[in-house]
């Protein structure tokens, strides 16, 4: 990643900064793309102190002329764009009935309109040259959906659909960008912290719980490796997508009975959580989150499965295997029906 230029939205916390460090490791100039000004001066030092050039802009990836805009500046004061990573992220952790039209479309407009206008962004520079890489930060949630998330499920499915349409026009053009996907599991950044809650208790990732390196590290290898379609991390997602695909309604019933606890603490939630819907949180609380939540205890810092994702040929058996065996676990947690 020496000397590339890339440019990450939703940098300014969670996997975005975990990512804009690690290619900072490499050497790599890093747009950084966000809301929050506390966080993007957080990243901005930490991308430069690993050895990068940061450049912060701040922006709402929702408004397509401001994204246009900010990969203008990229390409002005960097220099040409090699990778694009969209990975911004909003959401409401409510039952669907209780989340408001303008709510849902906000969601929508940040976790999946987002990703469509860093894509045209994007594109509208890398075809042109014939080179190029869009990396989409997904979530085992685009295959599979939960209860209480139904905003960010149905944009993170959204993706996938988008992504898999653009992906084969480029095949079409025989054009050399490439445009994959990182599906994620549950990751430990301070999303939970922010985010928009109307749950009696303070809202936590499902676990297994990683790290957010752990994601990170998997982004970065599929902007240099961007060969498949997508990219798995964490036992949790390999489970969870091969469960959706050959047990779904078995997975139905688990959800319903598991998915409520499961992402809720024990602890009473704070009865003034307004969350970061609106308005970025690290200004409005007058300080910069960094990469990672408030799980770090119980957050895994290596995925076997990422990594065997990066030697394919021993990888695709114990993957199925993984699956299989997600598949074993589900049918005696429902009692064997």
């Amino acid at each position: 990643m020496a000397d590339r230029t890339v440019v990450i939205t939703g940098a300014s916390a969670g996997i975005g900064r975990a990512a804009a460090v690690a290619f900072a490791r490499g050497g790599a100039k890093v747009a950084l793309l966000a809301r929050g000004e506390e966080g993007l001066d957080g990243a901005s030092r930490e991308v430069a102190q690993a050895g990068g050039t940061p450049l912060a802009i701040p922006v709402d990836v929702a408004d397509a002329d401001a994204v246009e805009a900010a990969a203008t500046r990229v390409e002005r004061d960097l220099g040409l764009i090699d990778v694009w990573v969209n990975n911004a992220f909003a959401s409401v952790f409510a039952p669907f009935d209780e989340i408001s039209a303008d709510e849902f479309r906000r969601v929508t407009e940040v976790c999946y309109l987002g990703f469509v206008h860093g894509t045209h962004a994007a594109l509208a520079r890398m075809k042109p040259r014939d080179r190029g890489v869009v990396v989409q930060v997904g979530s085992a949630l685009g295959e599979r959906s939960i209860p209480l998330q139904s905003a960010y499920c149905g944009a993170k499915h959204a993706v996938n659909g988008f992504t898999s349409s653009v992906r084969t026009e480029l095949m079409h053009e025989g054009s050399q960008v490439r445009i994959t996907v990182v599906q994620m599991p549950a990751v430990n950044t301070p999303q939970f912290s922010w985010v928009r809650s109307r749950l009696p208790r303070h809202p936590q990732p499902v676990p297994p719980i990683y790290q957010p390196e752990v994601a990170a590290r998997a982004v970065v290898h599929a902007a240099d490796h961007p060969r498949r379609k997508q990219y798995y991390v964490g036992a949790s997602t390999v489970a969870t997508i091969w469960a959706n695909r050959f047990a779904g309604p078995l997975l139905d019933r688990y959800l319903a009975r598991t998915g409520y606890d499961s992402q809720q603490t024990e602890q009473p939630a704070r009865p003034d959580r307004e969350g970061n819907l609106w308005h970025p949180s690290d200004g409005a609380q007058g300080h910069d989150f960094g990469a990672h939540g408030e799980f770090d205890e119980q957050a895994h810092g290596a995925s076997w499965e990422a990594a065997l994702a990066r030697h394919p040929a021993v990888g695709a058996g114990a993957l199925t295997l993984a699956g299989a065996a997600g598949i074993v676990a589900l049918r005696r947690a429902v009692g064997g029906r």
